[in-house]
């Protein structure tokens, strides 16, 4: 298994330094992450919401080490829902963020984060839109719930994500699901140990389909975080089982994986978003691709091999 050593490897600064220079990588991280600055995203985001696709946007950057850095992180998504107030997209742009960036992991890290991303969702919420929380490994997830609780106090649109393989998600979605969240569910993309996750493909996706079945069912608003056409398929039919309408749930994918699928669903009918992430810091992230998904590592290498 690969993924795990991917995963690995992502928290490895030695890697990082040799990942990073290789010549072909930015070529290749391109293809996950469309642009550095606001200046290189807006035209990204013009273009997809012109084919008729939604977005959650994501600044990159985890690893912060000062409340200085987490500052900076609030500012970057500030200054980002000021440059697309003006497109007038309301909730067809989102903001996904990981508490980590916002200084989660710092001492005091909890008050710290919801103090940084409070902010953040009160702009979104003033151009029409909202805040996604994502999960990150498991021992954070106490603490992202309870930030997302008390969002919601006042932002009752705050979404957060929940991971398929983890042992205690299904009471998470149980939860959730019977107090109107909105919820995106994904399988994983962290490395977690056998006591709190699944570690076999197969039985991951067997707890995906319990799940999705539990928010297709509860009260909330179901977001899908899967490129898997046979999840997606089931997807759709436990929509319909539910009696759930196409603007009561919504499929997401990474951009730069099967464009083509984005925009078959949203012809559909479909609301589909695509995850979009840019920044400099891009390595954790492009790492974590890496690993989701062997096709992505083989793209990867063939590309070192053909441009080295």
């Amino acid at each position: 298994m690969l993924g795990p050593v991917i995963l690995a490897a992502s928290r490895s600064d030695r890697m990082r330094r040799l990942i990073s220079a290789a010549p072909v990588t930015k070529q290749v991280v391109d293809r996950f992450i469309p642009g550095e600055t606001v200046d290189d995203i807006v035209p990204i985001i013009e273009d997809l919401t012109a084919k008729g696709l939604e977005l959650t946007m994501d600044v990159v950057g985890e690893d912060i080490t000062t409340p200085e850095q987490a500052t900076a992180a609030r500012d970057a998504y500030l200054e980002l829902i000021e440059r697309i107030k003006p497109l007038e997209l309301g909730e067809r742009v989102e903001m996904s963020v990981k508490l980590s960036m916002f200084g989660q992991a710092l001492e005091g890290g909890h008050e710290l984060a919801l103090a940084n991303v409070r902010p953040v969702v009160e702009a979104a919420a003033a151009i029409g839109t909202t805040v996604t929380l994502d999960a990150e490994d498991h021992t954070t997830l106490d603490s992202m719930f309870a930030i997302h609780e008390e969002l919601r106090k006042d932002f009752p649109q705050t979404g957060c994500v929940i991971q398929a393989y983890l042992f205690r998600t299904e009471a998470d979605a149980r939860r959730l699901a019977a107090n109107g969240s909105r919820v995106r569910i994904v399988k994983g993309a962290y490395k977690e140990p056998a006591s709190v996750a699944y570690q076999d493909k197969h039985e991951i996706d067997k707890a995906y389909v319990r799940i999705l079945k539990i928010l297709m069912e509860g009260e909330g608003y179901p977001m899908i975080g899967s490129h898997d056409p046979r999840l997606i398929a089931i997807a759709q039919e436990l929509a319909h089982q539910a009696g759930r309408k196409l603007d009561e749930y919504e499929f997401q994918m990474l951009y730069g994986i099967r464009g083509d699928e984005h925009l078959r669903l949203a012809a559909e009918g479909h609301r589909m978003r695509v995850y979009t992430a840019y920044g400099t810091d891009w390595y954790g992230y492009f790492m974590r691709r890496l690993a989701e998904k062997p096709a992505n590592l083989r793209f990867f290498l063939r590309s070192m091999v053909s441009k080295g």
